[in-house]
This record gives C-alpha cells, structure tokens and sequence, in this order.
C-alpha cells in the first residue's frame, strides 16, 4: 500500500489544508503516516506544505526539503505553499542538486488544491512507477480554476494530525504592510460563502466534535452574502454560526486590532465563543506602526484589549510582535514592551523582523543589527512565559471545560482548556474519553519545575459531569 507523509510549516491555515490533503489521501486507500525526522518512519510520498513569512521559516522549508532528499533515496516529494508559490525555482533547484533523477515536483500554492485530487490519479499507481515528469505533466492538464474555488476546496471530513477541527472562511488579504510576503503568495482577500461555512460547521457538529477553529489569512476582512441575512462581516457569520449549530464551540484564529468592530464585539461575548483572542499588535510604537503600513494605533490595541476583558471573565490574550523593523530604536522597542507589560498578555509570540524580498519595507533604511532585534526577542518571550504562568495560577481551583488531544496512560490525558491552557488531567476512576471529547475539569496544581511534564500550563483533574 502505498504511504505519504506531510510536514507543514507556517500558519493555522497552512495545517488546515495539509489536514485536508491527508484527508483525501486517506479516504483513497494510502497510508498516511505521522512526519518523523529521524526517519525511522519512510513513507512512499513525503509532502512539504512550506511558508514564505520570514527567511528561517524558508531556511528551514530548504533545510528539511534536503534532509529528506538524502536520507530518503526511493522518497518522492512534492513541495508546496506560499514558499514554493513565491520561489518555485529555488526549491525545484533542491531536487535537480541532490541527485541525477529529479525526484522533486513544485505545485505553486495557487495551484495546491490540485493535490486534493492527486490520490485519485495515483490510487492505481505503484511506488516505482511514480516519476517526475508523470506527475508534473498531470499537473499540466489539469487547467485552472477559480481562485475562490481553488482556495476553499480544503475542508476535510476529518482531522487526523490534529484534535481540534478548522474551517477556513477567507484568505489572503487586501492589506499592504511593508514587511509582508504573504499577500503576494496567497492575494486579495477571497471569503468563503456564509452557507458553505455555515454547511462545514454543521457537518463537523453532527461528527461529534466540539469545537472548532475559525480561520482565515485576515478572517476580520471576512465579507460574504446569505441568502436570507444579508451582506455580512465577520460578527455577522459568528451571529449565523451559532444560531444554525446546536452545540459546537468556535475558537477564532488571529484577529487585527482594527477588525475588532462594535458588531464583532457584540457577538464575541457570546458563550459558544471561546475566551481566547491572539492579536496581530506587532508593535507598541505609533511610528513603527506607521512605518508597516499597519492601520491603527497603540490606543486602538489598548481599548480592544479592554472591551475583550469586558466580554469574558478572564480571557486568554496573546499578541504577536515583529522587534528590530528597520528604524526601531530602543526607546521605539521600550514602547511596545511597555504595552506588552501593561496589557498582561497570556502569550507573546515575538520574532525579528526578516527583510522580504518584493516588499516595501525591503529597502528601507535603518536596519537593526540581528543581536538587538534577538535580544529584544528574547526580553519579550521572558514576559509571555510570566505572563502565561500568571494567568494560569489565576486559575487554580477553576473549573474549565478541555478539549482532549491524546491519552498517555489508562488515566491520564492532554487536553487544552477553552481558555487556551495546556493541561495534562487526571481520570482517576476511568479512562479518558478519546481524542476530541469535551469534558470539565478542575485546576488543581501546576508541574514542578525541571519535570518531563513542565510543557504544560497546569494540572487538571475530570470531573465526571461532562458538557454537550
């Protein structure tokens, strides 16, 4: 039987179409077997979903691509996403310098979809029989669809490399910040019809599960028409959402600070909606932000922040943050650390500035010496990891509902709280549920520093009447 493998980098909407491509290799007869990179695992198909948003997410795209070329002689690969979309002759360079036999195929992240078929082409084909020229003559004649079809053919009927469902409703992005590289791989924001999402999320509903991302390259550009509702925005299809559905719960993937719209607030609070909201703030500096082409201030990031505080008790907050832009001076990084600081965020994501070839920002004067933007780095991750620790003490003794990811041992399993905590809960009197399941616990201690099990935010124990 033939066997794939898929390694994915980059964002919630990269993971989701690499969840449909196992999908639809699955459902077709393949194996689909977990990434390993000892190489212990060697499937027949390995496929790279690759991301173009900094230089190392592409160093490292190259790095893997290479190691699997080596160590896998009979592997064929295939290489997509934004990274082969932006630079497809680069990587079909890595397979013509490995060997003699190209064993290499790019399908351009336009074109990704396209791999949604593949298991059908291949379902009668041997492993020696598949070759270079087969496949990207195949992908040669398949044409070309619609952009707004061939972005949403992802919507797996289920989620295997993951517990937790997705459902994409919009990609790419209308805005132009100048340190940005998506929006030239994936365009101008394109959303999903409200009944095509509305349909996904009923499907994933009457499968069992319990919750499930919404998500997006910019999902506050979400714009689509119901047929009975009306135009509607992203507050909107949330609003459609949880009065066609009956139980399940939505968590929303990345929001922008200036997305966050009295009609969006005026549905988050609602109790379906998780306590969970990740900002792109990238920085506290009303010039830097300028600077990006971003379209709000540091004022306008704090009253967001304080209305979603005003919606949920508690809610988990995290921000992501670009350190070192060029121009940024310490007393510009001081800027956005003291938002960071005063907004108590639970998580940051910080990473420095990468110039982008093809961007404004590219040529812009002013770089920062790579130490700095490091070391600015590294004072923000310090302050995430007290700001998670802190939140998660808040919570002692709190009851939260956990979506459950693996099993362990016969009573203990890994599950992540509705308020984004990462916990490892106890089943003293049976075995967990499986994967997916929804069930209440309560916090009841946190792991010892220096232990195997310090990844996790706290320590849960099941409390046995679990939730629809």
């Amino acid at each position: 039987m033939v066997s794939v493998s898929l390694y994915t980098l980059g964002c919630k909407v990269n993971q989701l179409e690499s969840e449909a491509i196992a999908d639809a290799f699955r459902s077709r007869g393949f194996r689909v077997l977990p990434w390993d990179a000892t190489g212990a695992l060697v499937a027949d198909i390995l496929v790279f979903n690759t991301c173009t948003v900094t230089s190392k997410a592409e160093q490292k795209a190259r790095r893997v691509i290479r190691k699997a070329l080596r160590d896998h002689p009979q592997a064929f690969l295939i290489v997509t996403g934004c990274y082969a979309q932006v630079a497809g002759e680069t990587v079909d360079a890595l397979g013509r310098e490995a060997d003699s036999v190209n064993r290499l195929v790019v399908v351009s992240g336009d074109r990704k979809s396209r791999l949604l078929d593949l298991p059908g082409f291949l379902v009668d084909t041997m492993p020696e029989q598949l070759a270079q020229v087969l496949l990207s003559q195949w992908l040669q004649d398949q044409g070309t669809l619609h952009p707004s079809i061939e972005r949403f053919r992802f919507t797996p009927g289920d989620f295997s490399l993951h517990s937790r469902a997705s459902v994409k409703i919009q990609d790419g992005c209308d805005n132009h910040c100048s340190y940005c590289r998506v929006r030239l791989a994936r365009g101008m924001s394109v959303s999903l019809e409200p009944e095509r999402i509305c349909a996904a999320v009923q499907a994933l509903e009457a499968k069992g599960y319990a919750e499930v991302v919404v998500t997006g390259v910019n999902i506050t550009q979400y714009r689509g028409t119901a047929a009975q509702q009306g135009p509607l925005r992203l507050g909107g299809l949330l609003k459609y959402l949880l009065a066609e559905t009956g139980h399940i719960r939505l968590r929303l993937s990345s929001l922008e600070p200036e997305g966050l719209t009295d009609e969006l607030m005026a549905v988050l609070g609602h109790p379906r909606i998780r306590p969970h909201f990740h900002l792109s703030v990238q920085s506290g500096s009303p010039l830097i932000l300028k600077q990006m082409g971003r379209g709000y201030t540091p004022q306008d990031i704090e009253r967001g922040i304080d209305r979603l505080r005003e919606l949920k008790d508690d809610p988990f907050l995290g921000c992501d943050i670009i350190t070192g832009f060029p121009g940024e001076t310490e007393a510009a990084f001081e800027k956005t650390y003291q938002l960071c600081l005063h907004s108590d965020f639970a998580w940051i994501h910080a990473f420095p500035y990468s110039p982008r070839p093809g961007t404004a920002a590219y040529t812009y004067p002013g770089l920062v010496r790579e130490q700095d933007a490091v070391l600015r780095v590294d004072r923000l991750a310090a302050l995430g990891r007290t700001g998670r620790q802190e939140y998660s003490r808040r919570w002692l003794g709190r009851e939260v509902e956990a979506i459950l990811e693996a099993s362990s041992n016969p009573h203990v399993a890994v599950g992540v709280s509705d308020n984004y905590l990462k916990l490892l809960i106890s089943f003293p009197d049976q075995e967990p549920p499986p994967a997916g399941s929804a069930i209440r616990c309560r916090i009841c201690g946190f792991p010892e520093q220096g232990e195997a099990f310090s990844r996790f935010d706290a320590l849960g124990e099941y409390i046995k009447d679990e939730p629809r």
